[in-house]
């Protein structure tokens, strides 16, 4: 081999590189270890959330201070930090969340809330076909406007010929000009609201945060990496920061329209009404005591008063900001009553503008339950606010004079001056600061306030909070709602033992594969294994290189790459053994083996069609599939090299020394040697086992079906953890009251761990929905949980108990699109593939051998999925994962396929007078000790980390298993045999 030493160069500097961008990981570890340490002596007998503040303390104490001095260069906790190793969601917990920009709201800004009956209706026809649609929400408004709009074009003074577009748009231009127009200004907005959330983020402390966007769809995709509060991450993301100021009705001015609007809610509620039991009407009994009325004892009517505690002023002294208050879980009840036509009728003239907002946080009720305060705002026809959140010119956390937490804001000079009356106007009275339409604080006005500076407070606000409202204020308004479409939360818990199963399996892998390869290549496997293990320091250290996210299918992708680098010395050393088996001398057999003749061909055309599918996984793919195809493209480039370069250089050391090299051992001396079986012969018999399995497979598929993940169907899916064993049956049977219909419930990997999955108000919007679902699920399991208050119960924090250790919602807009991009990545590769082997083999009888093969392993790999996944004892969803472990299998199998047609080929480049099926069978067994030792040695891996990784990760990896066994028997008894019979077609034709 030339260039030796530029090779060895080479190696060892990669290597001192490596190891460098490494030490930051574990100089970073250690300062959290420390931190980690610091937080369970200060918060011994703290909650979760309290150790969390103790570790966030000591991190932001030894942020700047130096950890490190190599003497040119000094590093603090900072820079290490930049540095280190990112560890996805499922290794470390935190939240990825994908959001989208309201398109819809864009379009009517931009059209000054045009009333035109043909621009609303194209809205409307747009939000539903959305629900069914891949393409974006302009496409949809566009084709529904052409559809009604008749003559008017969308240039009409009342769409968007406006005079704040007039420079834009000129009067009477073509449709599809104002569409391109439209495209930039959605764009703008996207780009604002990329750039206000990106600044949001920025402030909020978590390192390495990702925001990136997501095309021209109008989606922004956050990943925040060991985010732990969960609620004050999403408030953070959604909040429009749309502030307004409003003069506010007391409680003693809409007393009356609640006593009426309770009769005429009763009165409508009369015919359908459920009766109750005696103990969930106490809320029921204050009111009628309250009121003079004589209450059953046993049972009560619904009315408004069973959702809604009005607070009645008796006195002066009793005047508040607050009307009434209620359960969280019946907020949204008590919107429906009091939003329908018959009870807004029974306002007065003089209110009949009040609109009602809830404030911005609950407070534990006597019973437990999380009650929240109404206020009712005084609206007007036009509804727009006195003051609104534009006259801001700063805002930042202070604490008043009680040393309590509160958000101080500056007003501009239009600003003040509106505000010096609004206080005049409102002396006595009450004004409420509203955020996002949720009321922050309502006080009495005692005197005018002409200094244009003001404060957000409230008796329970948090320093975090005030903190919080802060940064949206100053980081500007959202031009439009940002909803979360998609969300995964993973809890710091259930993160960290991901990482040590993973490491567990990973050790257990690494170390079945070094014994194997001493155990049957002898001193020539050592060598593979030190290549191996430079290889596993290459991948670890460009991932550390390039600031790569490390997940957990990404340490599968790198335990697969393990085995695709022992597949390659595999290849190698079989070849070197077949020439020593014919007398050549070592230095030749080992020239030959590592030649381009040899065994580089097959390993180049291996990984190449291997390549393809990682490209295709990353091209299509999101989140943890990103980082599996990240790591099995560098994994491949790196194998290569080691296999290749590292191994070679070894070996020849060891032959110029002298050194008898005979590549085996006394354990496999003579395995796979002087085998010669007709495997075309049995090419009927394995056809109809084939199909048997296949038309089996179809069937179940076709009857039974499968069980699609959330990411695919939409719904929300909790894994929650209980301090005691679990019956899923039982527990679907508990929640089918709470969700009036049964969840999908699982044992998930332990016991005392259930997944369950519920489509339950997927289809509504909004952050509180997911709160109210939320709170469903926790008061569905309150039977179970024993102690776990509601806080704890959250996903999020480290859990001590019961709780929620993950939580994934997909809307099912988005779940149609993951599916439709699944669907691409699949036939993608079969199509890049086809034309690979095509271009390589120059025979459309490779390419089709290859192509069906990979059929017959997708369409088995499925069909066992739908067989057996209503008994498995582990989650076997069809999902972004099992698309992932389905291209894996077609690039294994692939590779598996290549090698032995590479064998073919050269077999009838060597033989030509041999009769073609004697070259195929020949083939086929000269490469059966590589097949079978390569597909041992990945079964191997595979199997550890099965047995030992995480629980999230073994549906996974029983795709990657069936996939082996089937791929391996396949490119014998399929591909190769389809290849053979199609060949005999094209003679025929020729």
């Amino acid at each position: 081999m030339q260039n030796k030493g530029l090779i060895k160069l080479f190696a060892i500097l990669f290597g001192l590189v490596s190891l460098y961008q490494l030490s930051f990981t574990f100089l970073a570890n250690k300062v959290e270890d420390d931190a980690v340490e610091y937080s369970n002596e200060r918060g011994a007998n703290s909650d979760a959330r309290a150790k969390a503040k103790f570790e966030r303390t000591y991190l932001d104490s030894v942020a700047s201070k130096e950890i490190i001095d190599l003497g040119i260069a000094q590093y603090t906790y900072n820079d290490v930090k930049d540095k280190e190793m990112n560890l996805g969601l499922d290794l470390k917990g935190g939240i990825n969340a994908i959001l989208q920009v309201s398109v819809k709201e864009v379009l009517k800004s931009l059209s000054n809330d045009s009333k035109n009956v043909a621009f609303n209706t194209a809205l409307e026809n747009a939000d539903e076909r959305q629900k069914e649609s891949n393409l974006n929400y302009l496409d949809l408004f566009f084709e529904e406007f052409q559809k009604v709009a008749g003559d008017t074009k969308l240039s009409d003074p009342s769409i968007f010929g406006t005079k704040a577009l007039s420079e834009k748009i000129s009067f009477d231009e073509a449709n599809i000009t104002v569409r391109e127009t439209l495209q930039e200004e959605i764009n703008s907005s996207i780009g604002t609201a990329f750039e206000v959330l990106r600044s949001r983020i920025d402030k909020f402390g978590v390192t390495q945060p990702n925001i990136q966007r997501i095309g021209n769809s109008g989606r922004i995709q956050i990943e925040l990496p060991g985010a732990k509060d969960i609620e004050r991450v999403t408030k953070l993301i959604t909040s429009k920061a749309e502030l307004q100021f409003w003069g506010v009705y007391t409680n003693a001015e809409i007393q009356n329209f609640f006593f009426a609007a309770n009769s005429k809610v009763a009165e409508m509620l009369k015919d359908d009404s459920v009766l109750e039991q005696e103990q969930d009407s106490a809320k029921q009994d204050d009111i009628d005591d309250l009121l003079g009325e004589e209450a059953d004892s046993t049972k009560v009517q619904k009315s408004l008063f069973t959702y809604l505690y009005p607070n009645v002023a008796q006195s002066q002294q009793q005047l508040s900001s607050v009307v009434a208050s209620a359960r969280v879980l019946d907020t949204a009840m008590v919107n429906d009553l009091l939003s329908k036509k018959e009870v807004r009728a029974l306002l007065p003239n003089e209110i009949k503008y009040a609109k009602f907002l809830w404030d911005y946080k609950a407070v534990e009720g006597a019973d437990g339950a999380e009650i929240i305060s109404l206020y009712a705002i005084k609206g007007n026809r036009n509804d727009k606010p006195t003051i609104e959140g534009d006259v801001i010119l700063d805002a930042a956390q202070v604490f008043d004079q009680l040393n309590k937490p509160e958000v101080s804001m500056t007003m501009n000079s239009s600003g003040t001056k509106q505000w010096a009356k609004m206080t005049a106007d409102n002396v006595g009275n009450f004004v409420a600061v509203v955020l996002d339409d949720y009321v922050y604080t309502a006080p009495s006005v005692n005197q005018v306030i002409s200094g244009g500076r003001t404060s957000i407070s409230g008796g329970s606000m948090t320093v975090a909070e005030a903190e919080d409202i802060s940064t949206v204020l100053k980081a500007g308004k959202l031009p439009a709602t940002a909803r979360i479409i998609q969300i995964e939360v993973v809890g710091p818990s259930l993160g960290q033992e991901a990482i040590d199963a993973s490491f567990l399996s990973f050790g257990l892998a690494i170390i079945l594969v070094l014994l194997w390869m001493i155990l049957y290549y002898g001193k020539a496997g050592a060598f593979a294994n030190v290549a191996l293990i430079v290889n596993i320091l290459f991948i670890f250290g460009v991932l550390a290189s390039f600031n790569a996210v490390l997940t957990l299918p990404g340490i599968a992708g790198i335990i697969l790459t393990i085995g695709m680098s022992v597949d390659a010395n595999v290849i190698i050393f079989e070849r070197i053994k077949e020439g020593l088996f014919k007398k050549k001398g070592l230095k030749q057999s080992v020239e030959e083996g590592f030649s381009i003749k040899g065994a580089l061909s097959a390993i180049i055309d291996a990984n190449i069609t291997t390549l393809l599918t990682g490209i295709i996984l990353y091209v299509f793919g999101t989140g943890p599939i990103k980082g599996f195809a990240l790591t099995l493209m560098i994994g491949i480039a790196t194998s290569l090299f080691t296999a290749v370069f590292i191994t070679r250089l070894l070996i020849d050391s060891s032959v110029n020394k002298g050194s008898n090299l005979t590549f085996n051992t006394s354990f496999s001396k003579g395995w796979f040697q002087n085998i010669n079986v007709e495997f075309l012969k049995k090419r009927k018999i394995a056809y109809i086992i084939s199909g048997t399995i296949i038309i089996g497979g179809l069937i179940s598929i076709f009857s039974i079906g499968l069980k699609q993940g959330v990411d695919f169907k939409g719904g929300r899916s909790y894994v929650v953890r209980f301090d005691q064993d679990m019956n899923a049956t039982e527990v679907a049977g508990t929640l089918k009251d709470a969700f009036g219909s049964a969840p999908e419930v699982k044992t998930y990997g332990q016991a005392n761990q259930l997944k369950i999955t519920t489509v339950y108000k997927i289809e509504e919007e909004g952050t509180e929905v997911d709160e109210e679902v939320q709170n469903t699920l926790f008061t569905g399991l309150k039977p179970y949980l024993g102690d776990t208050t509601y806080e704890n119960f959250k996903p999020g924090f480290e859990k001590q108990g019961a709780g929620v250790m993950s939580f994934m919602k997909v809307e099912p807009t988005i779940a149609d699109d993951i599916k439709t991009s699944a669907l691409y990545a699949v036939f993608g590769s079969l199509i890049v593939v086809f034309l690979y082997i095509l271009l390589r083999f120059r025979k459309v009888s490779f390419s089709l051998g290859a192509v069906i093969a990979v059929f017959h392993d997708v369409l088995i790999v499925l069909g066992v999925f739908s067989i057996t996944y209503s008994f498995m004892p582990f989650d076997m969803e069809i999902g972004q994962s099992f698309i992932a472990a389905i291209l894996t299998v077609v690039g294994y199998s692939l590779n598996d396929t290549v090698v032995i047609f590479d064998r073919i080929r050269e077999f009838a480049g060597s033989y030509p007078n041999w009769k073609y099926s004697k070259v195929v069978d020949s083939a086929l067994s000269s490469t059966l000790g590589r097949t079978i030792n390569t597909s041992l040695t990945t079964l191997l891996v595979m199997l550890a980390i099965f047995l030992f990784g995480g629980d999230s990760i073994k549906g996974f990896m029983f795709a990657l298993i069936v996939g082996v066994v089937v791929g391996t028997y396949s490119s014998l008894f399929v591909a190769t045999p389809i290849m053979y019979d199609s060949s005999k077609k094209e003679l025929k034709k020729k």
